[in-house]
């Protein structure tokens, strides 16, 4: 099966400073994204009802873009990437997510990402 890559965008009232630490850190992160988290340097190892994986950050731009390659991906090319922005017009901030996943699994991934942000809206306040 091909691995293919998608987009999401999402805006938030919150700012990208809020929505980088709820990326980056153990509190903020078991809030939203995964039951447990250890951060060691740039190895993150998240679980999940008892299943580890782990995800090593290869880029990280405090406020504007994190990116993450699992451990597991397939090829070199697979990460998931977030970016911040703020929009020139509303204010609001504009988060941008890049995934990969095989391509008959793009609806499955993009409606796991729809439910994870519900959370993460929820705990930042919009």
């Amino acid at each position: 099966m091909e691995r293919v890559s998608f987009e999401m965008e999402f805006l938030f009232r919150a700012s990208p400073t809020i929505l980088y630490k709820f990326f980056t850190t153990p509190a903020a992160l078991i809030r939203w994204f995964c039951d447990g988290v250890d951060i060691e340097g740039e190895v993150y190892t998240f679980t999940w009802e008892g299943s580890e994986e782990i995800a090593h950050m290869i880029d990280d731009i405090e406020d504007e873009r994190i990116r993450f390659k699992w451990e597991e991906a397939e090829t070199d090319d697979e990460y998931y990437e977030v970016r911040w922005r703020k929009s020139p017009v509303t204010g609001e901030t504009i988060m941008e997510i890049t995934d990969f996943c095989d391509e008959d699994e793009v609806e499955d991934q993009k409606a796991l990402w729809e439910s994870q942000i519900k959370k993460l809206r929820i705990e930042t306040g919009g």
